[in-house]
């Protein structure tokens, strides 16, 4: 069981103070990011419902070392569906952004999930090009 001492009741206060994260605090939890998230569909592992949970809880450490954050595409639909305006997709960059300030993420991390990313869009390309060309 999780001792009240290890949760940073400043956690939230933090993201809010960066930009991106000014948001944070209209979260009530309702599960729209979750049920949109392409993501989430295929990995439920990832949440972001279950992530701002933590954040509002003060839950620091655990969201910080969460592999989890570095999943998201940016696709911004949990910004398209959420209905207090929280921007969980920018919640998230300011996340990585502390992730690697405090140390708890490597600094080449984006760069490398950055060439996943431009990889995977041109394995798409290729794949198209090839079913629909013969």
């Amino acid at each position: 069981m999780r001792e009240v001492n290890s949760l940073d009741a400043d956690f939230k206060n933090l993201i809010a103070s960066k930009p991106g994260g000014e948001r944070v605090k209209n979260c009530f939890l309702c599960g729209t990011c979750t049920a949109g998230c392409p993501v989430s569909s295929l990995d439920s592992a990832y949440n972001p419902r279950e992530i701002m949970s933590k954040i509002l809880l003060g839950m620091k450490e655990e969201v910080l070392s969460s592999p989890e954050i570095w999943q998201c595409q940016q696709c911004h639909t949990c910004v398209a569906h959420c209905p207090q305006d929280v921007r969980f997709a920018d919640i998230v960059r300011v996340l990585r952004q502390i992730m690697i300030e405090e140390g708890f993420a490597d600094k080449e991390l984006p760069e490398k999930i950055e060439k996943i990313d431009t990889d995977l869009k041109n394995m798409r390309i290729e794949r198209i090009r090839k079913i629909t060309l013969g």
